[in-house]
């Protein structure tokens, strides 16, 4: 009987469970597993900062619909990870993340980089185990990709000794009876009587609005979601994170009367998002006081500790609820019943356009970033993955970028995570590799993973990234701020150094041309960066979240 050790186990179990990329950074007691990985096929990508490798895992997850994967060394380089997975935690994305520790059988001794790594991890994820034996690993692999999967999805930690990663067992011995067992995806409906009660709110509604979020990309219920507008007329919005779940020009998107939808809304339906702070919590004023707050989720927790009640809860999979729907609202609601509302909106969002001041044609130096986003939005290719990550070149891209298929649009999500922006890129390539991938960067949060140019470079994959050179952490008009000035670096310079090509950019005008160029080297395989000076006394105006302000 041949032996194996735990660290080709490992590789075995994550191939057997259909494990194609994962991101890494390499370190013991993890490199023969890495080098194990390698061995069964799997295409391993080594980054410069474990915290990028989990944030790459998170974008893949998204763009592929199943459970990103990063491994990483013991001690600093599974803490390294703990950003990443907090990130993906409050964003419900399913990362799977291998971590090596320091030997189970020498614990409490004080061995080299011995600290509870599992203790550590647990409030960053959904679950944290670790392995004791060898021959249960692709048991525990596959329970990992099963538990990030199911229900409200969110990552998984596993912790792997290095003792039980050199261990070495018969491959008789080994029960691989688990291992690649499909993840399962139930899809529990909603009570009959609740969505009936839905269906009759709505035939008595005036001026109703559907808010979505991310729970629609998981339980990949877009279909149903357009079905369901297409059929009721109901006006749409969604969070951040569930943007392109129906294309932003359908005839039932208003984007720009958000404000005037959610305060005069009678009926207010939630599918598929927490009613966090990024919706207001759906308290007055911006929503109405009166309003009937329904909502639906597949977590029953979530509705229980609603912030606000809700009149009608479903507890279902958003995609068998809106199947359910579908089938009931069929003579009793339709399109003509919210007309009037719909040109309400309409006209609220068409005397929004085209103001004196409107900065999205600005031809002013430096560029407002505005004109920045309409360039680049006017540039992209409909089904292009678009990443944008700072603070106001964040909250201006939110305002001015539409996005078109589902789960083509990155951000930090409600954790806030800086320096996602360009780890998200090149995950969403891997993810993506025929799509076009943009990152709109500010030059802060580009700073703080910058070095993962050198990734994308040496694993060739070839991502646009738009830099918003502010020349600091935020815009700030009244040159208040403290540690807000980094000065305007040429990370173009940087980027050709590293074996990209680079663009500088002061003048509007030249904003197209310098993406062409960009985007042809892309094409050609090349990472390219395009550097864009912009007005640092420009501050995008968002909703406030917090008590105190960036």
């Amino acid at each position: 009987m041949a032996e194996v050790t735990g660290s080709e186990i490992v590789a075995k179990a994550l191939k057997r469970e259909g494990v194609t990329e994962l991101f890494y950074l390499m370190g013991g007691p993890m490199m023969l597993a890495e080098a194990s990985c390698l061995a069964e096929g799997i295409r391993v990508i080594d980054v410069r900062h474990e915290q990028a490798a989990a944030l790459m895992a998170q974008a893949y997850s998204r763009l592929r619909q199943r459970p990103g994967v990063c491994l990483a060394a013991s001690g600093p380089g599974v803490i390294n990870l703990a950003t990443g997975m907090a990130n993906a935690l409050i964003d419900c994305a399913p990362v799977v993340a291998l971590g090596g520790s320091s030997p189970v059988g020498r614990y409490g001794c004080q061995v080299f980089q011995e600290i509870d790594q599992v203790a550590i991890m647990a409030g960053c994820v959904k679950h944290a185990a670790r392995v004791h034996d060898a021959r249960r690993i692709p048991e525990q692999i596959n329970h990992a990709m099963q538990r990030a999967m199911s229900g409200k999805p969110g990552p998984v930690y596993l912790d792997l000794p290095g003792d039980v990663l050199y261990q070495r067992v018969d491959e008789d011995a080994i029960d691989w009876s688990l291992s690649g067992q499909p993840i399962l995806r139930a899809r529990p409906r909603g009570d009959a009587g609740r969505v009936g009660a839905l269906v009759e709110a709505l035939a008595t509604a005036e001026r109703p609005v559907l808010l979505t979020g991310g729970g629609i990309l998981w339980s990949e219920a877009w279909d149903e979601l357009a079905a369901f507008v297409d059929a009721t007329g109901i006006p749409f919005y969604t969070t951040p994170q569930g943007r392109g779940v129906i294309p932003e020009d359908h005839p039932c998107s208003f984007l720009a009367a958000r404000s005037l939808a959610f305060r005069e809304a009678d009926l207010i339906l939630v599918a598929g998002t927490r009613m966090n702070y990024i919706i207001g919590h759906l308290a007055p004023p911006r929503f109405g006081a009166d309003a009937t707050i329904a909502r639906i989720d597949i977590d029953e927790a979530e509705i229980a500790a609603s912030p606000r009640r809700v009149d009608i809860g479903i507890v279902g999979d958003a995609r068998a609820v809106l199947s359910q729907l579908n089938a009931a609202v069929g003579g009793r609601v339709g399109p003509h019943d919210f007309a009037a509302w719909r040109t309400r909106l309409a006209e609220d969002a068409e005397g929004k356009r085209g103001r004196p001041g409107d900065n999205r044609l600005s031809d002013a130096v430096p560029i407002h970033p505005l004109r920045l986003c309409e360039e680049v939005k006017n540039f992209m290719d409909r089904d292009a993955v678009l990443v944008v990550d700072g603070q106001d070149i964040l909250n201006y891209g939110r305002q001015s970028m539409p996005t078109f298929a589902p789960g083509h649009r990155l951000n930090s999500g409600p954790f806030g995570t800086m320096g996602v922006g360009l780890p998200f890129g090149v995950g969403a390539k891997v993810a993506k590799p025929n799509t076009q991938v943009i990152v709109v960067h500010g030059d802060g949060s580009f700073g703080l993973n910058a070095m993962e140019l050198d990734t994308a470079v040496r694993h060739n994959i070839p991502v646009l990234v738009v830099i918003s050179l502010n020349g600091g952490w935020t815009a700030d008009p009244e040159g208040v701020k403290p540690g807000r000035n980094l000065g305007y670096t040429r990370y173009d310079k940087m980027a050709e150094a590293l074996g990209c090509h680079g663009e500088y950019v002061e003048e509007p005008a030249e904003i197209r041309p310098a993406l062409e160029r960009a985007q042809a080297k892309v094409d050609q395989g090349m990472v390219a960066v395009v550097n864009v000076r912009t007005d640092p006394t420009a501050q995008a105006t968002t909703q406030r979240f917090a008590s105190y302000s960036t």
